[in-house]
């Protein structure tokens, strides 16, 4: 560990962040959000209204969204003896078959049936090495329309709420939720894109700037904490991704022609920075790419995301574009000028 560099030192991702300012709900409206605005090529820090973005972005610009949707994918439910439980579902296996996360579920065993809401059954069929369950559901094919009307939005586990009532919860749905959101597969937001809005997207399409789209189905995974002292040695966690082919080319072509692209969200940068390393890109596939610094973005120049919790990959990703010594000295102002985080929270655009 000696002389090494501080880069590589998980206590150098380390901040102080008061409670209060982790975001509990999202803000009244998603464009009201605060925009911290940190230009790449100069030292200057301005703040915003999230609206501010419209007029931010340099007419060069090649604007990246990450449609997935978010399945709602926590549930309440009980056994057979009316014992109460909660679970998560987490990874889908095959249609109807999920890995999932259940709280008070030290008594189940293989074989018994799970009662969640009034539609939904499931069989617990094994209890995995982490603790998680495979859950096999009844009317596999129908699973996902029984979710819409049974389940809950999956909300990370730093929002807490002790008295949500059903109006939240049905807020939650659609708050934690992009309003470009298509595909489903994701358990958790892509939370970068929460604060537009039709009427921003709007907008920046009159302005001619291209929006373009990929998938990447945020896992779980993505709230795991890193847990060696040198981030190099972490295990990242694999999620699944696809683009259209038609969307690769046009984003190469852009490239070529000088423009640039902002991810809006580090599931994009993932994406993109996977493609740009194959030598011949898969459309479609898993991705486990951990960028940490240094890191030689090939796609990228610029970056839409919330503010992220301390000792991150999330927050090391940022580092990488900006520096590690820059971005916490951002984050301090952050602090300082009341910005809220993580995923109910505000913003930073790196350009």
């Amino acid at each position: 560990m000696k002389n090494l560099n501080p880069d590589w030192t998980l206590g150098s991702y380390d901040f102080f962040l008061p409670p209060e300012l982790i975001a509990q709900h999202p803000a009244s409206q998603r464009e009201l959000s605060k925009l911290m605005y940190l230009p790449l090529e100069s030292h200057d820090l301005s703040h915003y209204r999230f609206d501010g973005i419209i007029n931010l972005l340099p007419d060069d610009t090649v604007l990246v969204l990450n449609n997935t949707k978010v399945l709602p994918s926590k549930l309440l439910g009980k056994r057979a003896s009316g014992a109460m439980l909660e679970a998560l579902l987490t990874r889908e296996i095959q249609t109807g078959k999920w890995e999932a996360l259940i709280k008070k579920a030290k008594k189940i065993k293989s074989g018994e049936t799970l009662f969640f809401g009034k539609t939904l059954k499931a069989e617990a069929i094994e209890r995995l090495e982490d603790g998680s369950w495979v859950l096999s559901f009844e009317e596999p094919t129908q699973l996902s329309e029984k979710l819409e009307k049974e389940g809950f939005a999956p909300l990370p586990p730093y929002i807490s709420r002790k008295n949500a009532d059903e109006l939240t919860s049905l807020s939650d749905k659609e708050r934690y939720q992009t309003v470009y959101a298509k595909k489903q597969g994701a358990v958790a937001a892509p939370t970068a894109g929460l604060h537009f809005t039709k009427g921003i997207l709007a907008k920046l399409a009159e302005r001619k700037i291209p929006i373009e789209e990929v998938t990447l189905h945020v896992g779980r995974g993505t709230f795991e904490p890193v847990k060696v002292d040198d981030p190099r040695q972490h295990r990242m966690h694999e999620e699944q991704y696809e683009i259209d082919a038609g969307v690769w080319s046009r984003l190469n072509h852009y490239r070529k022609e000088g423009r640039r692209i902002v991810a809006v969200g580090t599931t994009v940068v993932r994406v993109l920075e996977t493609l740009a390393r194959q030598d011949e890109p898969k459309l479609s596939g898993t991705t486990e790419i951990f960028i940490y610094p240094p890191f030689q973005f090939k796609m990228i120049q610029g970056l839409l995301t919330n503010f992220h919790l301390p000792k991150s990959t999330l927050l090391m990703l940022v580092a990488s574009l900006c520096g590690r010594q820059r971005l916490l000295s951002c984050y301090e102002e952050a602090v300082r000028k009341k910005y809220r985080f993580f995923s109910y929270g505000d913003c930073m655009l790196l350009i």
